[in-house]
Parts: structure tokens; sequence; C-alpha cells
């Protein structure tokens, strides 16, 4: 099948990547968004999010006449959807007692809805948002067929999910293996034909439910091994033991793998898709439950540990370093780091942060420090959440000068002990029962 003209709905940090790297393999692609910001932004030859080579990668595309933006779509070979699937704000469900999350699907419904008008027969249209399983079977087809067309005969529909990590997003584009799952074997092959356009890793083609399923399935998976890290980490502090040695001595085995610890899991994809198996079969998932528990409750054990270095929290000022739910990324979207600052000005802490990857966010109730310098001002202590990569070089001798404070909690393992105690800081670590630190606290 061939394809002149695409439509992706959706250009956030998967949409626009998308989008660019199909116009400058020489399709013509109407990027479609509702946030008129966004669509003014990308008409100026300017980008709204951080991506390591999005801008040079848009800025072709939109110099070769192949990249247009509108909030509207429009009649095209092909559709992707590619909107964000959160969680419903005021509502969850509830299973012997367990309270769930569920999904909000509002933005998946709303872009299929709009794609009806200029459905036509032989088009392709691609589901790519994470969603819970039988999503393009069971919601978007039926919306789909409004337009008086079958799916699956009269037109090809398609679930691929989009499996990238953000600051590695146009490389793995390209080269990660590409599940497509059709509606029918027909739907698959022609998904198959249109992401070959640019993707050089291996096309795999199956059914709809199964490629939904891959997806939330490699995000459960990193979701309850980040959570076994956690516990062992509350363990460690338990017995003595620092979990960072532990698990560097358990990993010599060959085939064990553990994951670090740290102070949650964020992001749109691991801190969310797990609930989709859930919502869908609460009955089936107490092990996915209960990882998502301990993960989600992370943030309180770091509170407790910043409790326990200070001694009490109630009018103490803290620099919290990073709010992105990973490092070296500017995306703060389910960050557990917002999570602990939240926390600790409701035991009334005064939290300053400071992210290098968004300096000029605006979070509601969280106070932005202008620089690095400014967040260090009157701290009590340091409290380092991401491990971002000019945070992990940051010499303690040249922070003891910018602040007051002499105390600093590491929470994911970036800062030698020895050299922040020699600099005259007392360093706590997330996980550490065997530092002297630790063996004083109550």
């Amino acid at each position: 099948m061939k394809f002149n003209k695409i439509c992706i709905l959706g250009l956030g940090y998967i949409g626009l990547p998308t989008a660019s790297t199909f116009a400058v393999n020489g399709l013509k692609v109407l990027g479609v968004d509702i946030n008129p910001n966004i669509v003014e932004t990308l008409k100026r030859g300017d980008i709204h999010i951080h991506e390591p080579g999005l801008r040079d990668v848009v800025k072709r595309a939109i110099d070769s006449g192949n990249l247009s933006a509108s909030t509207k779509p429009e009649e095209a070979d092909a559709f992707i959807i590619a909107v964000p699937t959160p969680f419903k704000d005021r509502e969850s469900g509830d299973f012997e007692g367990r309270k769930y999350k569920l999904a909000d699907m509002r933005a998946v419904i709303s872009a299929t809805e709009a794609i009806v008008p200029f459905l036509r027969k032989g088009n392709l249209v691609v589901l790519e948002s994470t969603s819970p399983p039988r999503t393009t079977v069971d919601l978007v087809a039926p919306i789909l067929e409004r337009s008086g067309l079958k799916a699956g005969t009269d037109f090809f529909l398609c679930y691929s999910p989009e499996r990238v990590l953000p600051g590695q997003i146009l490389r793995e584009l390209i080269e990660n293996a590409r599940v497509i799952g059709g509606v029918t074997p027909e739907s698959a092959k022609a998904g198959h034909d249109l992401y070959a356009t640019f993707v050089k890793g291996r096309i795999i083609e199956t059914d709809s439910t199964t490629a939904e399923m891959v997806k939330i399935m490699e995000n459960t998976t990193r979701d309850v091994n980040i959570a076994i890290a956690n516990e062992f980490a509350r363990l460690a502090e338990k017995f003595g033991v620092d979990v960072w040695e532990a698990i560097s001595l358990a990993n010599l085995h060959p085939r064990i793998h553990i994951l670090s610890p740290g102070p949650g899991v964020g992001g749109h994809c691991i801190s969310v898709d797990p609930w989709f198996f859930v919502e869908a079969a609460p009955e089936l998932t107490p092990l996915i439950y209960h990882a998502r528990h301990v993960n989600d409750t992370q943030p309180h054990f770091v509170v407790e540990k910043a409790r326990q270095a200070l001694g009490g929290l109630n009018g103490k000022k803290i620099t919290a370093l990073g709010l992105a739910y990973k490092p070296d990324v500017d995306d703060l979207r389910e960050s557990p780091a917002t999570e602990v600052v939240h926390l600790l000005q409701k035991e009334g802490a005064q939290v300053k942060a400071w992210e290098p990857f968004k300096p000029d966010a605006k979070m509601d109730g969280i106070h932005m420090a202008e620089s690095l310098h400014d967040a260090l001002q009157d701290s009590d202590l340091i409290l380092l959440l991401v491990k971002h990569t000019e945070f992990v070089s940051l010499k303690p001798e040249g922070i003891i000068s910018q602040t007051k404070a002499r105390v600093a909690l590491d929470t994911v393992n970036a800062w030698k002990m020895d050299e922040w105690q020699n600099a005259g800081f007392q360093l706590h670590r997330l996980g550490d029962g065997k530092s002297p630190v630790a063996k004083h606290q109550p």
C-alpha cells in the first residue's frame, strides 16, 4: 500500500517526533493538535518540547514543505492517533476494597471522532496511544464505523504502540522493532507498509489486542521490577545494609539484574500503564496492583528519610534538585519528585525546586527557583531527586559556599559519600542503612 499524505493527531512527545520523521522521509504530513499554542509554535518553526535532535528534524521537515500543522484534521491516506491517555481525576475503581485508577480515554475518543468526517474507503487508521486491552476493537472501531464504513473491510485499522525512550526518541523510532496489530491481517499489512517508510528495525505483524497487551506488559514488567528494588531499599535500611552495594553484588550472578531504587516511578508509561491491566481485570492482577502501591508510596518513604535527616520538617527549608520523572529530560508528567515536594510541604517544610531542563515550568503549589544558586539560598537540606548529569557532577566543595545547608539526602545514588563528608556535609542516601549517619538515626 502506498501513502502520500498522512494526518497525525496529537503533537506531544510521540506525535511530533513521529510526524517530523515521516515528513523528512518524503511523506506529506499534517500534524494536528487541539492546543492552538502548539500549532502556532510549530508554524513559527519552533518546538514546545525538549528532545535531543528534535528541533533540527522539525526544521528540516517544515523547510521541505512536507510538514504543516493545524488544529483540525483533513483528508489523508492514513491517520495516526497519538494523544495522551491519563487517569480520571475524580473517579476510581474498587475491587474487594482495593482502589485502582481508571484510564481517561476522552482524548482518544475525541481524536477518533475528529477523523470520522474525513475517513474514506481504503484509508488506514493507527492508534498509537497506550490503551487498555481491546480499545482498538471495542472503542475506536465502533466510532470510526459511524462513517458508514466497516473496519477491516472498507478501511484498515491497527494498533501500533510507541516503544521509545525519552532522550533517544528519534533514534529508537527508526531502529527499534515495531509491532503492528491489525483488526485483520490485511490491516496489519497496511500498517507494516506505512511504518516501513522509515523503520529500520524489525516490523512484526499481529492482531490489535496482542499489540496493546505487548506495550502494557513491557511497562508493567519494569514497574514490578522497580517495586522490588524499592522494597529492597526499605529492607536494607531495616537490616543495616547498603542496598546499592547489595544490588551490585547480587547482579554479579549471571541470571540476576536488579534495577535501581529511587524516589518512586513516574512518566506517562511505567507509572500509568500497569493500571490498565488492573482496570481491565482487577481479580487477576494482585501482583501488579501491589507493585503499583509500593512505587506510589515510595515518595512517602523519601519524606520520612528527610524527616530523619533534619529531625523534623515543620519550618525547615529544603532545596529539591530535579522535578523531571527521569534523568536529562524535561518531562514532568506523573513525576515522583513533584509528589515528594508536595508531601514535604504538607508537613510544613518550605521547598524551593530547581529543574534545569524546564526552568520556566509552572507547577501548582511548587516554588520554582530561578537558578541552582537561588535554590540553594538559605536552605537546611539539599534533596537530590533526579539523577540529571549536571547534578551528578556537582562538586560539594563548590556547593557548600552557596548554602548554609550542611545536610544532603541523595535518593538516586549519584553522590560519593566520602567527597560530600570531606567537604563538610552530612550525606544521607536512600537505602543505605550501613553508613555512620544511618546508624545514628533514631
